[in-house]
């Protein structure tokens, strides 16, 4: 076997593999030269989800005609120069191979002037060779084009996803880089739209706010520690805010974005017993170390990285979070400032009526056991076992009530509505001829909604009522992105969502039985965006059910508890014509259990 020396283009093809994961990866690392370069504004241009354009201008230092052309070759770089600089690294770019790898695989050119220069430089590259450099008039700092990426790898750009899920991951990139430098001037543009024209924010919170919206922002209580191994800063959200789908949790380390499964569980570890199971609180927590106590080099995407004492950083984030929710409590208090507050009228004592006690006035002779029972108009029946049908003339109320009783327990007798017990407002007990059975209200309900929904969906029976007032719901350009790609699978189901500009979108219409206020609105949407972002990529029919699910859930938690007998005996039969029916569709648990006599008398030993 001879070994080779690989031509530098193709070992620059390969680290592009590594680097260039897709077009969320040249955003990336383009504009996070462009911080390095000392840029106060930076515009990102991208076309068909950075398939054919993918454009970086900063006004930054920009680069002289050598460094134009030498920061094209791999390994260069103006961040380290020995080793003991890879111990402290506090910048981006650091390795060399961003720029390398994408001119391995695209279309380059670079327009670049340092401040005080007269002219700039003009650089092309095109599969890892340099094909021009000229000189000409532009503007300062740098201005780079990525074009036609992946033209020379088909084999990679075939696996690219859909545009719409690549411009996502391009917003989730975009949108790091905005948080952790609210200092900067940002704006994003697709296809000619701008998607974000984010200002220089003198506050975190403003960016949120710009970036996620206001809802988001408003959401958050600050979130503060200093130690002698970190200290932290940022917004952690109000535990009745959590949501079921992730999307807003960041943690940043010296500047820089990283993902740690670890540390999120000391986050939930700070909200347990505060936020329902399945749901997740949004955090955005800034950590600052000594750069000798962290590397950011474990990861070809740097998005890991590895702190010398774990354990101890989760001990020190879990105290923060939880120390920062125990400082804002989120019950009503009483508040007692009176300024501009109308003056209670003081009455004077001359003007006064005289005050007259009420007469209170009863029959002594009353006897309720004189009464047609408890179904008359004045006392109507209760959720007991039989107490509910009219009594016969000459009712004994304690007799008759063993008599009804020993009904529940005749095998031979119909299921009727007099068979029927409501317990605590969740749970529905009937009789069977095998046993006792009970029913778990939401459950079912969840069951029942679910089937309907899928049926109606198969037989194309689902219609859009149109909204008297249509209803504007933020839910950021992550959450647009998914409600455009997958519109027509919304309009299947029933809803009319369409995009309103900025983060949000405006609902024109929903299927019958939803609720139409803000709020109501708004938790039917975020289930939707929670849905299509979980199953994104799935089969249609897949996804269709993964909203009906969810929905199901949405609608049976909203509506009222059983309000008598002949509700409950209708629910459990609605039940029982449904498929599957002994499962819920959101849960998976049991919509009802039966319990047998014999099993009964066990229990009664």
């Amino acid at each position: 076997m001879k070994i080779e020396i690989l031509p530098s283009n193709v070992a620059n093809m390969i680290a592009a593999g590594e680097v260039v994961q897709g077009p969320y990866s040249v955003v990336k690392e383009m504009m996070e030269n462009s911080v390095d370069a000392g840029a106060s504004s930076i515009t990102v241009i991208v076309s068909d989800s950075g398939r054919t354009l993918i454009r970086i201008i900063d006004d930054g230092g920009g680069m002289s005609r050598e460094d134009a052309v030498a920061c094209f070759e791999r390994h260069a770089t103006s961040k380290i120069s020995r080793p003991e600089d890879l111990e402290s690294i506090v910048t981006y770019g650091f390795r060399g191979e961003a720029l390398a790898s994408i001119a391995a695989v695209s279309e380059v050119s670079l327009r670049t002037r340092q401040k005080g220069d007269e002219t700039g430089t003009q650089v092309e590259y095109a599969d890892s060779r340099l094909v021009s450099v000229t000189e000409g008039s532009m503007p300062e700092g740098s201005d780079f084009s990525v074009r036609n990426l992946f033209y020379n790898v088909p084999a990679r750009r075939k696996f690219l996803k859909s545009d719409a899920t690549e411009f996502r991951k391009i917003i989730s990139e975009f949108s790091r880089i905005a948080l952790v430098h609210p200092e900067l001037s940002l704006r994003l543009s697709h296809n000619g739209r701008d998607i974000y024209d984010l200002r220089q924010a003198q506050a975190l919170k403003v960016r949120i706010a710009d970036l996620l919206g206001r809802d988001i922002a408003g959401e958050l209580v600050v979130a503060e520690a200093d130690t002698s191994v970190v200290k932290i800063s940022g917004y952690v959200g109000k535990p009745e805010c959590a949501r079921k789908t992730s999307g807003h949790q960041y943690f940043f380390v010296n500047g820089r974005f990283f993902k740690s499964p670890y540390l999120h569980k000391a986050v939930m570890k700070a909200y347990e017993n505060l936020i329902p199971q399945g749901t997740v609180p949004s955090y955005f927590l800034f950590l600052e170390t000594d750069p000798h106590d962290v590397d950011v080099n474990i990861h070809p995407a740097k998005t890991e990285v590895k702190f010398e004492d774990e354990a101890v950083m989760f001990q020190i984030v879990h105290a923060c979070v939880r120390e920062s929710l125990g400082k804002n409590s989120f019950v009503p208090s009483i508040d007692f400032d009176t300024e501009g507050v109308p003056e209670m009228p003081v009455l004077d004592p001359r003007d006064a009526s005289p005050v007259r006690i009420p007469r209170i006035s009863s029959d002594p002779s009353y006897n309720p056991f004189d009464h047609d029972g408890f179904e008359n108009e004045k006392y109507p029946s209760g959720n007991d076992f039989g107490y509910g049908a009219k009594k016969p003339s000459g009712y004994n109320g304690r007799e008759q009530g063993h008599a009804d009783y020993g009904k529940l327990f005749d095998n031979d007798a119909p299921v009727s509505a007099e068979d029927i017990m409501v317990a605590d407002g969740k749970y529905i007990i009937s009789k069977t001829p095998d046993g006792i059975r009970i029913t778990h209200i939401l459950r079912a309900r969840e069951r029942i909604l679910y089937n309907r929904m899928i049926q109606s969906v198969a037989m194309g029976e689902i219609l859009s009522q149109s909204m008297l007032f249509p209803v504007t719901v933020e839910v950021g350009a992550h959450g647009v992105s998914l409600i455009e790609e997958y519109g027509e699978i919304l309009s299947t189901i029933g809803f009319d969502i369409r995009p309103f500009g900025g983060g949000s979108v405006v609902v024109n219409g929903q299927p019958a039985g939803y609720g139409t206020d803000k709020q109501a609105v708004a938790d039917t949407v975020a289930e939707l965006v929670c849905s299509l972002d979980e199953s994104a990529g799935d089969m249609r029919s897949e996804m269709i059910s993964n909203m009906a699910v969810k929905l199901a859930h949405l609608t049976a938690l909203s509506e009222k508890s059983v309000s008598g007998r002949s509700e409950a005996r209708l629910l459990i039969e609605q039940l029982d014509g449904c498929e599957d029916s002994s499962v819920s569709p959101y849960s998976g648990k049991k919509c009802y259990s039966i319990v047998k006599y014999a099993d009964l008398e066990k229990l009664l030993k």
